[in-house]
């Protein structure tokens, strides 16, 4: 993986900050973050953790469509982040839209809890689940929905522009490497936190109790965030950067028959450049080097005799406007490459509840483990393996081959890490449903219909979501480093949404993955006893198999846009 020529442009470590935050910022932020970012992940995921079951057991929705209503919330808790992004970077910065967004999360809650709270706003209760229990009613899922709509909100404005935020009180790319690594970790004991302990109240005791637990930990999260106000460092945005990239590509086209120039406008006071100069735009994409390109119509006045000068043309972009844009389309085929892989993670988490409802959960004779609980093996998996790495087995890597392992490299083994997963995955449904078939035949699936129990440990479910969860510890910290380090400047926010964009594709393209499983093969039934969910597991692990090899295809193509990022580890 090579150096683009463009790599000399702005190391990270040599961006300068405003004067007036010279004295904020630094290592004093970390306690306000972490607590606030402690507080709002485990109400956000205890509550999102357990939707599936709630859908199930208190609106009686038959499970395989509460995984996907479930896949569709969690996919847009990934998705409107991008849009919060877009918002901090054009036009709030990073700590207004974070204030709204748990301001918002916090209505949220509110409804969450009035919908368990209230009989009036949820079904009757059904013992069995059968085609004879009834349904929510429209005002009932309103309010429901209407929750839910409020959550992906408020996370848009709140869950990742918090990476910004925190990365933004550093200047050295070391720091910011070392708070993704750590931001991962808070974030994760959060996930960990809600997988057990709110799952635990509202499955366990009480959902009105679940949710108002949820209640006041978004509005702590809320006061955290307040009281961290002072010491926060806060670049002031610079207006949409997105304008400019549209400008880029517009100017591009127009100029698309015009002989190619031989000088290029790098802006205001400073000096238009030959092609053979430091500065010309990037041989990469050369068709955008046009937007640049300096011609008859662009109104280009000279100024002080050496080549110095402005323009007014609205077609006139400057090199680095369209070097920006290039930084974007050349990550693009590295981002796809994870699509794959965040559906199967995707399609995982959802069977694994459903094949725990299954399973003997109990620990003595008094307790059994909640079956959205299960998630937290891949949470406790992260959190134990990140300091391993960061510690060990990158300085290891490091000591036998004389540099440490870059952020693509951390990547490609989280994808190899994830398909040992699906393999393993695969491995532990079939030895269930073998279980059930071998020793009940077809009484089996019956009697899980009826809320029987296969009599297999749930703790088997470890293993694949274990591995995952190793997976993950490589392959998340690995791609936000990478993409804020590539990114521009402007686009910060944007590029710690990047890596939540790929989960929210990952779970709407998981419903569309179990849509088409259910109309083409019998694999996915109401009851997964009867169906050949192992079956899906291989066709995951064949899928990440060959999507590893594209990532490998386009990760030896890429040209890294800044210096920094190949030394970020140093």
């Amino acid at each position: 993986m090579e150096s683009s020529p463009k790599s000399e442009l702005k190391p990270l470590d040599q961006e300068a900050h405003p004067k007036g935050d010279t004295k904020r910022g630094g290592w004093i932020t970390l306690p306000f973050i972490a607590g606030s970012m402690l507080a709002m992940g485990l109400a956000i995921n205890g509550t999102t953790t357990n939707l599936q079951i709630y859908l199930i057991k208190e609106y009686n929705m038959e499970s395989i469509d509460a995984t996907q209503i479930a896949y569709i919330v969690r996919g847009s808790l990934y998705l409107v982040p991008l849009a919060g992004a877009i918002l901090s970077d054009s036009y709030f910065g990073c700590f207004p839209v974070i204030l709204a967004g748990a301001a918002t999360s916090v209505l949220s809650f509110v409804l969450f809890t009035l919908s368990a709270a209230l009989p009036s706003l949820r079904p009757p209760h059904c013992p069995k689940a059968s085609a004879a229990c009834q349904k929510g009613t429209p005002g009932q899922l309103a309010v429901l929905y209407g929750a839910m709509f409020l959550l992906a909100i408020g996370t848009g404005g709140t869950r990742f522009n918090m990476a910004t935020l925190g990365a933004d009180q550093f200047s050295s790319s070391r720091d910011q490497d070392t708070f993704f690594i750590w931001y991962f970790v808070f974030l994760y004991a959060s996930f960990m936190l809600g997988d057990t302990a709110i799952v635990y109240l509202q499955d366990g005791v009480s959902w009105a109790l679940g949710f108002g637990v949820c209640l006041a930990a978004m509005a702590f999260s809320l006061l955290m965030l307040l009281m961290g106000a002072r010491f926060y460092r806060s670049p002031a945005p610079k207006g949409s950067p997105y304008s400019e990239l549209t400008r880029v590509v517009v100017a591009a086209l127009r100029k698309g028959r015009v002989d190619v120039g031989a000088r290029y406008y790098v802006g205001n006071d400073a000096a238009a450049v030959d092609s053979a100069s430091v500065g010309a735009p990037s041989k990469t994409l050369r068709f955008l080097n046009r937007a640049a390109m300096i011609t008859a119509s662009d109104n280009f006045l000279e100024t002080s005799g050496a080549g110095h000068g402005t323009s007014d043309s609205q077609q006139l972009c400057t090199v680095q406007q369209v070097e920006d844009l290039k930084s974007l389309l050349a990550v693009f085929p590295l981002w796809s490459s994870g699509i794959m892989l965040s559906v199967s993670i995707g399609v995982m988490i959802g069977m694994i509840i459903l094949q725990a409802l299954t399973m003997d959960r109990s620990i003595g004779h008094r307790f059994k483990i909640p079956a959205g609980s299960m998630g937290v093996c891949s949470v406790a998996a992260f959190i134990a393996v990140t300091p391993v790495l960061d510690r060990v087995a990158f300085p290891l890597w490091r000591r036998i081959t004389g540099v440490p392992p870059s952020a693509l490299q951390r990547v490609g083994l989280g994808h190899v890490v994830n398909i040992a997963g699906m393999v393993v995955a695969a491995l532990v449904e079939r030895r269930r449903s073998s279980i059930v078939r071998l020793l009940h035949g077809a009484a089996a699936a019956d009697e899980a219909a009826s809320g029987g129990v296969t009599p297999m440990s749930v703790f088997w479910l470890v293993f694949p979501i274990a591995i995952v969860g190793i997976g993950e510890a490589l392959y998340f910290p690995g791609t936000m480093a990478f993409y804020y380090l590539e990114f521009p400047k402007t686009l910060r926010s944007l590029a710690t949404a990047m890596a939540p964009l790929l989960v929210a594709m990952g779970f709407y393209l998981s419903t569309v993955f179990v849509d088409v499983v259910r109309r083409v093969t019998a694999w996915l039934l109401g009851n997964i006893n009867q169906g050949r969910l192992d079956n899906v597991y291989w066709t995951l692990a064949v899928a990440v198999t060959i999507n590893f090899g594209y990532f490998l295809l386009c990760a030896t193509r890429y040209k890294y846009q800044n210096q920094s990022t190949t030394m970020a580890d140093c």
